[in-house]
């Protein structure tokens, strides 16, 4: 295991530095310059000069990315052009905020998804599976934008439950994390329904139930074991698009997380604070998915062989 973890993590490498390449060259090639940010579109020519000095951006591209990639090395994430402050530092104050949302809207997405999938498949062509894969595609096709607002509009302008926006305690996570975790609620649904009536045709399924198994041993111990190795793929690709949705409703809920910075850096044009949260987000997709190919290991003794 400590070499499957090592080698791993080894493989990770290259998939940070071919995205930190990637977000360096769409960003510098984007249109915009921080300049104009800086020192405003009619500064004197020769001010606008000594500012671009400054910061490096009268280099050539490869030579800016070298530098960038050096200090990417050395565990430097670089300057904020706008505030100077350590790039790391702004990162480490925001990064609470996101993880936040983002493990409370992944426990609502599987502890909701695992058993209305389990239900619906025990529930075949009946009334509660239809229910679930109705509420399933529903939460399929309601974009999280969309949904936070409607939540925003019933739960505190309506009925004023929860605070619409801000963030401190519990009450104002509540909304964030269900526009985040709701719409993914139904995918899991629907692949836990289907891995579970695959799994409940296999012949060691019928074996358990012809020894005189009860009902729940053969359900937790022997079918759902088995189906939930597609749903551990599933969350470690999902844990990457709720980190990425975290950037959209962090700044619907004006959450200071680091999707409301990196939205901010973008309209600012701050090129070492938006390639720094790039690289932290892309850390932890890598992170969910090297987690996840642990949990394939831990559940199936199989594939450990």
């Amino acid at each position: 295991m400590t070499a499957y973890l090592v080698k791993r993590s080894l493989l990770a490498i290259p998939v940070l530095l071919v995205t930190a390449f990637l977000v360096f060259g769409a960003i510098h090639l984007s249109p915009g310059d921080p300049v104009d940010i800086i020192v405003g579109p009619i500064a004197p020519p020769r001010v606008r000069e000594e500012v671009r000095h400054k910061l490096g951006l009268d280099q050539p591209l490869p030579v800016q990315f070298g530098l960038y990639m050096s200090r990417i090395l050395q565990g430097d994430l670089g300057q904020s052009i706008l505030n100077k402050r350590d790039v790391s530092e702004m990162i480490g104050q925001k990064l609470p905020v996101t993880i936040e949302l983002g493990v409370t809207a992944f426990l609502i997405t599987y502890l909701l998804g695992i058993p209305l999938g389990t239900i619906a498949a025990h529930n075949r062509n009946k009334a509660a599976d239809w229910a679930t894969m109705v509420i399933a595609l529903l939460g399929v096709s309601m974009p999280a934008f969309w949904l936070g607002l409607l939540l925003m509009y019933v739960f505190s302008v309506n009925l004023r439950v929860f605070p619409a926006t801000g963030s401190g305690g519990v009450q104002y996570l509540v909304l964030p994390a269900l526009a985040l975790g709701l719409p993914f609620v139904g995918r899991v649904a629907r692949i836990t329904r289907s891995t579970i009536l695959e799994v409940i045709g296999q012949d060691y399924i019928r074996t358990a139930h012809a020894k005189g198994l009860r009902q729940s041993v053969v359900i937790y111990r022997h079918t759902m074991r088995n189906a939930m190795i597609p749903v551990i793929s599933l969350m470690g690709l999902d844990l990457g698009y709720i980190l990425g949705g975290a950037v959209v409703i962090e700044h619907v809920f004006a959450r200071p997380g680091i999707g409301d910075m990196m939205l901010r850096s973008i309209y600012s044009r701050d090129f070492p604070v938006l390639q720094g949260c790039m690289f932290v987000l892309t850390a932890g997709i890598i992170l969910g998915n090297i987690l996840a190919d642990v949990g394939y290991v831990l559940i199936d003794p199989r594939i450990r062989r």
